[in-house]
């Protein structure tokens, strides 16, 4: 095995051989890799317990899923295209927003998403979103993906990759990762630790709620001592008579030279509250959401509701948009034998009117622009080579 290995660091690298391939085919030769996170707890403690978790990602992947894409060949906008039919209805089960919402939605809490083509006569008719946990990367000798396994149960159906194929059966998209060749790094698995010391507080506030008409504080016995029996029963008695919410307020009867000594947490055990505070906003911060958009307090950076919903579309929405838009029609436009792009409308979102109008108002006031050059600054093609936008 040494005298191989020693042979091919000594050999000359092929003219056309990625340098990257060689390093990885140490590691992953012919063998799976696994996802090094645990979906299934990211969605469980995050999405399905945790609030703020739930809502930045349903307000991310609702926002891009609503977002209109168009779909461009050679510079001009095509209202209708076999490829626009099948965005719209990917499948019998869903419609295109629900698709959609979907694939971002396991962007967000995997970090990878995957769409299956199903084709006819080498033409997509139906496009799937499968589960992040169950998908698997198959790679080759080279460590390159040469298939992917998606495993439900005991069953298992493997999609070979091909590059005769258009498109190819399986599309991967991912988050990037610095770590990792294969799988995508999530938002919530980066605000794995907020999301902790949230849900941790969130125990604790549940706690004393649950407890909260039990004396907090000690009984104290004089010099006497109790026997095993007299604590029990006592103990008994204050989980019976003095503990959970329908005994709040309840006064204490002490007897046989008993004390109450109240006691109280000090401020500095009182962190927690603001530790959440933290906690939360955090979680926003990974998700590229605004706080003022998820009712968090403390937030004082952006000055209103607008400006925090334009800065989340500029900087979360509308970038995640064109990367996927751009992955879909790379993918999905061999199989037209056409130049296709899909490009998101940014004049469908309202949290940018302002923008647009200034946009276009200050176009409007260049006397020395010519109509045509007037409607290219603003992303529409020149009148007279026909309708439609810009690429």
């Amino acid at each position: 095995m040494l005298n191989r290995l020693t042979r091919w660091l000594q050999a000359p690298p092929e003219a056309k051989a990625s340098r990257a391939q060689g390093a990885v085919a140490l590691y992953v030769a012919g063998r799976a890799v696994w996802t090094p996170r645990d979906y299934g707890a990211l969605a469980r403690e995050g999405f399905q317990k945790n609030a703020i978790v739930h809502r930045a990602v349903r307000l991310v992947s609702e926002a891009a899923a609503s977002l209109p894409l168009a779909l461009m060949s050679e510079g001009r906008e095509l209202d209708s295209h076999p490829l626009l039919a099948l965005l719209a209805r990917p499948n019998a089960r869903e419609g295109g927003q629900r698709f959609l919402e979907s694939l971002y939605g396991h962007l967000m809490v995997s970090g990878n998403a995957y769409v299956e083509a199903v084709s006819l006569d080498g033409a997509p008719h139906e496009l799937h979103c499968l589960r992040p946990d169950r998908m698997r990367v198959v790679p080759d000798a080279d460590g390159w993906p040469a298939a992917y396994e998606y495993a439900v149960g005991a069953q298992s159906v493997r999609f070979p990759i091909r590059d005769d194929e258009a498109p190819a059966p399986i599309l991967h998209l991912t988050l990037f990762h610095p770590a990792d060749d294969h799988y995508g790094l999530s938002p919530m698995a980066a605000a794995a630790t907020a999301l902790d010391i949230h849900n941790a507080a969130g125990a604790w506030n549940k706690a004393l709620l649950d407890n909260a008409a039990r004396p907090s504080g000690a009984l104290v016995v004089g010099s006497a001592t109790l026997t095993d029996a007299q604590f029990d029963r006592l103990k008994s008695e204050l989980e019976t008579n003095y503990q959970g919410a329908g005994n709040a307020g309840r006064p204490l009867l002490l007897e046989g030279g008993l004390d109450w000594k109240p006691l109280s947490l000090s401020p500095k055990d009182m962190d927690f509250v603001e530790a959440k505070a933290a906690a939360a906003r955090e979680i926003a911060l990974a998700f590229g959401v605004p706080p003022l958009l998820l009712g968090l307090p403390g937030d004082s950076t952006l000055a209103n509701y607008a400006e925090a919903n334009r800065a989340f579309y500029r900087q979360t929405v509308i970038p995640l948009v064109k990367r996927t838009a751009e992955a879909l029609a790379q993918w999905l436009a061999p199989a037209y034998r056409e130049t296709l792009s899909l490009e998101p409308d940014l004049d469908a979102i309202e949290a940018l009117a302002d923008e647009r109008e200034s946009l276009w108002r200050r176009v409007s006031a260049a006397g020395f622009l010519s109509d045509d050059e007037k409607r290219e600054a603003v992303g529409y093609g020149r009148a007279e080579s026909g309708k439609g936008r810009r690429a």
